[in-house]
């Protein structure tokens, strides 16, 4: 992929260490919220997470990493601790500055030495960060970590114990910060069922190993946030997309950290622009696909549909397309892009559409545009009436962005009926050309006639 479509170096912060030593933990405390999934089960975070933080006038980027497992490198090549052992290895070389999380309840173990060896030589600057440190005497068990050479800092992340003393060393370590020339960012959740192919579409899209990767469904159980410009110069537009957990049936999510990936994943929705949703070519339309749609449909969200491992299929565009709306029949105004994220195919063709569509989110119509379609649309097809009482539309004027919502008055909102009301989004949205982008039409009666 072209140079412009890279992730920018960006001041950042990695947090590496073995499992639960409490690296997620100080993430959170860090950026100051709960981004990253907190539990004492093993392996809990696999990807790279990366949230934003400030220490005074200061802005910067924090990565956590997955926790380092010894692994027999000639045998797990391909499984998923080789992967975290990847991310992480490509997570300090993206960093400025390393921090490696310990555990003083615990003191030095082999694996502790196992994490500083993998530091070594990294070029970055390397810090310490003795866990756990909740008491003095805890405190005062740190010194065992001075032996390797680095500076030490006992610190209580669970409590927010001695933050203030990790941001003043590290924040001087940071490379000066590139001046902002691009719009605001605009942030893109890619979500669907597990194993349908999200993180393999996002690694084809930023053609990085950015994002862990296993045939196991459920690899990706938090939600990852992966930031990258789009163009250069004054045409340069900043997204961040963000890889969710796959998102399962009610009564299949089992365990307390599954039901918070859930609410990471939702919760991604909600917070996002777009929302591009991944669909498996070879099995359809499920009805966990059509759950996940009314939940992008309830938020109001611009939508691509992808339906991925298309390389796969041979039935005809069309007639799959046809298929999809009838089994998808509120999300006809969202595009289709047929892709492959393991041959490439239309990859680059999506990252236009979603660009598109975070365009049209955000269009600025007239009021004058507005209502010479309201008027056109009316005379198309007249108003019904109910109880003898004809709706009568006056005027219409945009009251909102993202999702597009028009105001329009009437003498009475009451006489709206849902089919007519559907047939004035389907006039707006092609006069318009808003393809994927969701249009709201609140109604407001002009004077005192409800009664």
């Amino acid at each position: 992929m072209k140079n412009d479509r890279d992730i920018k170096p960006r001041r950042m912060v990695a947090i590496v260490g073995r499992p639960n030593v409490g690296k997620s933990t100080l993430f959170n405390r860090l950026i100051g919220r709960r981004q990253s999934i907190v539990h004492p089960e093993r392996g809990v975070t696999r990807d790279r997470l990366i949230g934003q933080a400030t220490w005074g006038d200061q802005a910067f980027a924090v990565m956590d990493t997955g926790g380092v497992i010894n692994i027999d490198r000639g045998t797990l090549e391909d499984s998923i601790e080789a992967g975290v052992r990847r991310q992480v290895d490509a997570g300090i070389r993206e960093s400025a500055v390393v921090l490696v999380v310990v555990d003083v309840t615990t003191g030095l173990v082999p694996l502790d030495e196992e994490v500083i060896q993998l530091v070594r030589g990294c070029g970055r600057p390397v810090m310490i960060v003795a866990n756990k440190a909740d008491t003095a005497e805890w405190e005062r068990q740190a010194v065992e970590f001075e032996r390797f050479g680095y500076p030490v800092m006992a610190v209580s992340a669970q409590h927010g114990l001695g933050m203030d003393i990790v941001l003043d060393r590290v924040v001087p370590l940071l490379p000066k910060e590139d001046p902002v020339t691009v719009a605001g960012e605009i942030r893109v959740a890619v979500v669907g069922r597990p194993n349908v192919g999200k993180s393999s579409y996002i690694n084809r899209l930023l053609h990085s190993d950015r994002v862990l990767v296993s045939p196991v469904p459920g690899t990706t159980r938090d939600s990852v946030e992966i930031p990258f410009v789009l163009g250069t110069g004054e045409n340069a537009r900043r997204y961040r997309l963000m890889d969710t957990a796959g998102l399962r049936h009610q009564t299949k999510v089992d365990s307390a950290v599954e039901r918070f990936s859930q609410y990471r994943a939702e919760h991604s929705i909600e917070s996002a622009d777009v929302v591009m949703l991944v669909l498996d070519a070879e099995q359809g339309p499920t009805a966990q696909d059509k759950k996940i749609a009314s939940i992008i449909q309830e938020h109001r969200k611009g939508c691509v549909l992808l339906v991925n491992k298309w390389d796969l299929i041979k039935t005809g565009r069309r007639e799959y397309e046809e298929a999809l709306h009838r089994a998808l029949p509120f999300m006809t105004y969202c595009p289709v892009v047929f892709v492959s994220a393991k041959t490439g195919e239309h990859v680059r063709q999506s990252l236009d559409t979603m660009d598109q569509v975070a365009i049209q989110i955000n269009r600025k119509l007239t009021t004058s545009s507005i209502n010479q379609t309201l008027e056109h649309a009316v005379n198309k097809v007249s108003p019904p009436s109910v109880s003898g009482r004809r709706l009568k539309l006056f005027y219409g004027t945009q009251t909102g962005q993202a999702p597009i919502r028009i105001q329009i008055f009437v003498n009475n909102r009451r006489l709206v009926q849902p089919a007519y009301r559907e047939y004035l989004v389907k006039a707006f949205r092609a006069a318009f050309h808003l393809e994927g982008a969701p249009v709201i039409l609140v109604f407001k009666s002009r004077r005192e006639d409800e009664s």
